[in-house]
């Protein structure tokens, strides 16, 4: 890889321990970030990629910069929560969650080919991560976190892309895909006697998506990939 990809590389998952961090609540809403020095040394990176990466949640409205003061979290989503109009609308219409995970077959099957080519052995070692703590969560019966760790894995996913334009592209409606796909695992669990079925379902479709990735093999993570999201969209049917 070479110097420019190499940032760009790590630029997107600064950006993306950040945003994690907001979404979880590390920071709760109205709380100052540390400074820049301080969320350098934690997360490895130069002040100037964590001063790069600020920007980028700034434009995206989850942190504001007051002059003088620091950088605060302007909003924090609880999970599960429907935050615009139109994703409520999403959650009501199976018409419009049909055509969100269309189009999440286009992009997704589309990045996890390029991830089975290009993900790097740590970013394998982060999707090992969160298959685990998916499986922790599903074994604990835990929505909230099985929810957290499935939106992580699609993200993470995009990164080992390596693609510049979707990683882009992904930038601009993280919102709306993390949001769409937490949504989906808490709707499919609710009232819901099969729940804990289904989550192992979901559980063994991500070990299968992350084992074609660690194996190198595009053709069986695309198909692990369809199958994923052709099964959630059943689930509502």
């Amino acid at each position: 890889m070479d110097s420019d990809s190499k940032a760009r590389s790590v630029l997107a998952h600064t950006v993306r321990q950040l945003e994690d961090g907001v979404l979880r609540g590390e920071w709760s809403v109205d709380a100052r970030l540390p400074a820049e020095r301080a969320l350098a040394a934690t997360l490895g990176v130069s002040r100037s990629t964590v001063r790069e990466a600020i920007q980028r949640l700034v434009s995206k409205g989850l942190l504001e910069t007051r002059p003088g003061s620091g950088v605060y979290v302007v909003a924090r989503r609880k999970p599960g929560a429907v935050v615009a109009p139109w994703l409520q609308l999403i959650t009501e219409s199976p018409p419009l969650r049909d055509e969100m995970l269309e189009f999440r077959t286009v992009f997704e099957c589309a990045a996890v080919r390029f991830a089975a080519h290009r993900a790097t052995h740590d970013e394998l070692l982060s999707l090992e991560r969160i298959v685990t703590k998916m499986r922790d969560a599903v074994s604990a019966a835990d929505v909230d976190a099985e929810a957290r760790a499935d939106a992580e894995f699609h993200a993470t996913l995009t990164t080992a892309s390596h693609n510049r334009m979707l990683d882009q592209f992904y930038g601009s409606v993280i919102a709306v895909l993390r949001e769409h796909i937490a949504r989906n695992t808490y709707d499919a669990t609710l009232n819901n006697l099969n729940a804990s079925t289904q989550s192992l379902i979901r559980l063994r479709q991500h070990e299968s998506i992350y084992d074609a990735i660690r194996e190198r093999n595009p053709d069986a993570a695309q198909r692990a990939m369809l199958e994923h999201i052709e099964y959630v969209g059943r689930q509502f049917h």
